[in-house]
């Protein structure tokens, strides 16, 4: 049948997971750091996705699609022992066993932090210490998970932090002035493993290109018991 059904723009797509957040009946979910449409007959086409996204990746076509199957969406959501809201792997609820260890009394260690605010969405796009700076940017559970972020990723740095799922801005437009209109000399993605966490990844790959600039840049990807994936 020909029905009203969204369409996914890849392109404009950022990776945060707020349209898969917003869909009730589990049509859309997370594939390679992307929205997916993942089957016609969950779909609705009421659109309550479309206002969740915040790059207007989502829009309304007219095709061939199957029709909305309310039956099956119900039993999809009665199978899952565990549900996610969001569709989103990094929304699943897991205990981490660690081995308590003995160590001995030492002082405690100073903080690399090098600038405050730390936010994305609140640190000014022109500040003195983005002049001649190594950027950091990191999706904010990284510094939880990883035991020796501030030796490892802070040390040296100037800190930008985010959570491409819960803000609903794209960092983009802000990461591309500040790196047009500093001297960054370089820039390190750190993100967990999560599909949403590849918005951030995505946002300063856009902001790098949109900027005008050749800087070097790495990415280094985190599993969620805090283990080291991939560092590129």
């Amino acid at each position: 049948m020909i029905r009203k059904i969204i369409q996914i723009d890849e392109e404009k797509c950022n990776g945060c997971g707020a349209c898969a957040m917003a869909c009730h009946e589990g049509a859309i979910g997370m594939a390679d750091g992307k929205a997916k449409l993942l089957r016609d007959d969950y779909c609705d086409g009421l659109g309550d996705c479309l206002p969740a996204c915040p790059t207007g990746a989502i829009s309304f076509v007219e095709r061939k699609a199957a029709a909305y199957n309310e039956a099956a969406v119900l039993a999809a959501k009665a199978k899952k022992n565990q549900p996610l809201a969001c569709g989103c792997p990094g929304s699943a609820a897991k205990t981490i066993k660690r081995r308590e260890k003995v160590t001995e009394t030492t002082a405690p260690s100073e903080s690399e932090l090098r600038q405050w605010p730390v936010q994305i969405k609140l640190v000014p796009v022109n500040a003195p210490w983005f002049d001649g700076a190594k950027l950091l940017v990191a999706a904010d559970c990284t510094a939880y998970a990883y035991a020796n972020f501030h030796q490892d990723f802070l040390k040296g740095h100037i800190t930008l932090v985010g959570c491409p799922k819960l803000d609903a801005v794209d960092y983009a437009t802000k990461l591309t002035e500040i790196i047009r209109e500093n001297d960054i000399l370089s820039v390190t993605v750190v993100r967990m493993e999560v599909p949403c966490c590849a918005g951030i990844e995505n946002a300063v790959k856009t902001a790098l290109r949109e900027s005008g600039k050749w800087i070097p840049w790495n990415v280094a990807i985190l599993a969620t018991d805090g283990r080291m994936i991939e560092r590129v």
